[in-house]
C-alpha cells in the first residue's frame, strides 16, 4: 500500500484551514484526488459519506468521513474502484498542528491496491509525489495565503516489503584483507635420471641363454725320464 505524505506551512489559523477541510465540497477546488462532490444533507463529522467523481472515472463513488477530531484530524477515504487489473481504496488523511505564524499541515495519500495493480504501486506512488505539492499549494491560495511554504517534499514513498525476520542472529564474517601476491618463483627444471635397467635373468629368454663352453681338459705332464745312474769317478 504506497503512502506519500507532505508537509505545508499555511499562514492561516488552525481554525479556517479545519473548517475549510471538513466541508468536502471544497475538496474538489484545490485536491487532484477528487474531481467533484456533491452536497451531503448531514452536517460535517464522522460517518458523512457523500458522493464523488475518481479523476479518470465515469462512474459516481462514495467517499466517507472515518476519523473527526475538531481543529486536529480529519480522514476521508473513498470507495472500492474496480478495474481489469484489480481494485483501489484511496485514503487522505490531513493533520493539522498551531504554529506562531499560522498552521503545519500533514497531507497523506494512502491507497490500497489489490490483484495485478500492486505491480503498479511505483507508478501510482510517482504520481502523488508529484501531485501533492501543487495540491497543497493551491490550498493556500484558496485560503488567502498563496505564500505557503512546503516544508518537506514527499521524497520517499513507504512500499509494502516483505521481511522476514531471522529466528537467530547469524554472526558477521569479516574476510581479512587480502596480502599481496608474492612474486612467482622460477621453476627448475629436475635433471634427467638415468634408470638402471635391470639385467634379463638368463631363465627368462633361453634363446639369450650363453651357450656352454667345454672346458679344457689339463695336459698330461710327461713323465720324467730316468736318470741313468752316474758312473763312479
Amino acid at each position: 500500500m504506497p503512502e506519500i505524505s507532505v508537509d505545508v506551512h499555511i499562514g492561516r489559523s488552525v481554525t479556517e484551514v479545519y473548517d475549510f477541510l471538513s466541508d468536502a465540497r471544497n475538496l474538489e477546488l484545490w485536491f487532484s484526488g477528487v474531481d467533484s462532490v456533491t452536497e451531503s444533507a448531514e452536517p460535517a463529522g464522522p460517518g458523512v459519506v457523500h458522493v464523488y467523481r475518481f479523476p479518470g472515472r465515469h462512474r459516481d463513488q462514495l467517499l466517507q468521513c472515518v476519523a473527526y477530531v475538531p481543529g486536529e484530524h480529519l480522514v476521508y477515504r473513498g470507495d472500492r474502484m474496480w478495474n481489469p487489473l484489480g481494485a483501489q481504496t484511496p485514503m487522505y488523511s490531513f493533520t493539522l498542528s498551531p504554529r506562531p505564524r499560522g498552521t503545519l499541515l500533514r497531507l497523506t495519500v494512502r491507497c490500497r491496491l489489490t490483484g495485478a495493480l500492486t505491480l503498479l504501486a511505483p507508478v501510482v506512488a510517482m504520481a502523488w509525489r508529484r501531485d501533492l505539492p501543487r495540491d497543497v499549494r493551491r490550498l493556500g491560495e484558496r485560503l488567502g495565503a498563496p505564500h505557503c511554504h512546503v516544508i518537506s517534499a514527499p521524497r520517499r514513498v513507504r512500499l509494502p516489503i516483505s521481511v522476514s525476520t531471522p529466528t537467530t542472529a547469524t554472526p558477521t564474517t569479516v574476510r581479512p584483507a587480502l596480502a599481496p601476491p608474492a612474486p612467482p618463483r622460477p621453476q627448475l627444471r629436475p635433471e634427467p635420471r638415468s634408470e638402471a635397467r635391470p639385467e634379463p635373468h638368463p631363465e627368462a629368454h633361453p634363446e639369450a641363454r650363453p651357450e656352454a663352453r667345454p672346458e679344457p681338459r689339463p695336459t698330461s705332464v710327461p713323465a720324467a725320464k730316468e736318470r741313468s745312474p752316474r758312473p763312479a769317478a
